[in-house]
């Protein structure tokens, strides 16, 4: 009992000791772009909180975030740890590529990757493998990279955490369903159980980047919630939600929920969907300087709070 209460302060102790007070994270790859910028049906984000970069998620195509990044004058060699939300290659498409490429210049630059439990499980369609981060782990693995795997939450920096495996309370049913998956020797329905994101404890609240929110938006947002005690408003939501091809009676419900947790800011990229982002909008009573569809050069500032680009507004 001893053992467990000191756990308890200790936990508690981690979670109120500080706040980031500098974030700023810059949208690398999403299917709208601004300027010269490269677009494409993928997710990949730059955040930088304190002095802690991550790299959330790699895009689709191999070029397409180290050439966005340079566009923007952005340094990825510097960036040493990437955080990958699930398994599907648009997301994970331009690892391998970004590590060969930025090792040269920082032997440590894309080095340490973390997954969620279950990410190199088989994917299986028409009996065939289709999990590509399966097929070429080798690869990965030979080219120096280390796979940090999360099951549960944890501070993986400070004051960054992954949600580690997301519990399903809702059934938000945010997956495809056309794969199956081999559990306890078992095929079943993919619906992708290694899906993870990230929560950064601010000095204005928490805030919520998604890849593609397969475990359902609200799932994620409750139990992001929960691991602060639900002491803090997630005042901002970022990346991929997988609303594109929901109904309006489901928008509804989503956007009650994200009332419920005083989001303020939201910028939905990849598979949130165009017209879901503007529902939302509407719903909340949101503007165009606060709710908006994500660009390649899109930004939000703990500071400043969100730039969503020219076009995309």
């Amino acid at each position: 009992m001893k053992v467990m209460k000191y756990l308890i302060v200790t936990l508690l102790i981690g979670l109120t000791h500080s706040q980031s007070s500098n974030l700023k994270i810059t949208i690398l790859s999403t299917m709208v772009a601004d300027y010269d910028y490269i677009g494409e049906w993928g997710f990949s984000a730059l955040v930088e909180s304190d002095d802690n970069k991550v790299l959330f998620d790699t895009g689709f195509r191999p070029r397409t975030v180290l050439e966005n990044a340079d566009s923007l004058g952005i340094d990825l060699s510097t960036v040493e740890h990437v955080f990958l939300s699930h398994n599907h290659m648009d997301h994970a498409g331009g690892l391998l590529y970004l590590r060969r490429k930025l090792m040269k210049t920082n032997p440590s630059a894309i080095k340490y990757v973390h997954v969620g439990k279950g990410i190199f499980s088989e994917r299986i369609s028409n009996g065939i493998n289709k999990n590509t981060l399966t097929t070429i782990k080798n690869e990965f693995e030979s080219s120096g990279i280390v796979f940090i795997v999360h099951e549960k939450p944890k501070e993986i920096f400070p004051n960054i955490w992954t949600t580690g495996i997301v519990p399903r309370k809702y059934n938000e049913r945010n997956w495809s369903g056309y794969r199956e998956i081999l559990l306890d020797g078992k095929k079943v329905e993919d619906n992708i159980p290694e899906d993870q994101s990230l929560v950064i404890n601010t000095k204005k609240g928490l805030v919520l980047i998604s890849g593609c929110g397969h475990a359902g938006i609200v799932n994620t947002l409750e139990h992001a919630s929960e691991i602060f005690q639900n002491k803090s408003n997630i005042t901002t939501a970022i990346g991929g939600f997988h609303l594109f091809n929901k109904s309006p009676k489901d928008i509804s419900w989503t956007a009650k929920h994200m009332r419920k947790h005083k989001i303020s800011n939201f910028l939905g990229a990849h598979c949130t969907g165009i017209d879901a982002v503007y529902q939302i909008r509407k719903k909340n009573r949101m503007s165009r300087d606060n709710c908006s569809v994500a660009a390649v050069g899109s930004y939000y500032d703990l500071k400043d709070g969100l730039f969503p680009g020219l076009i995309s507004k």
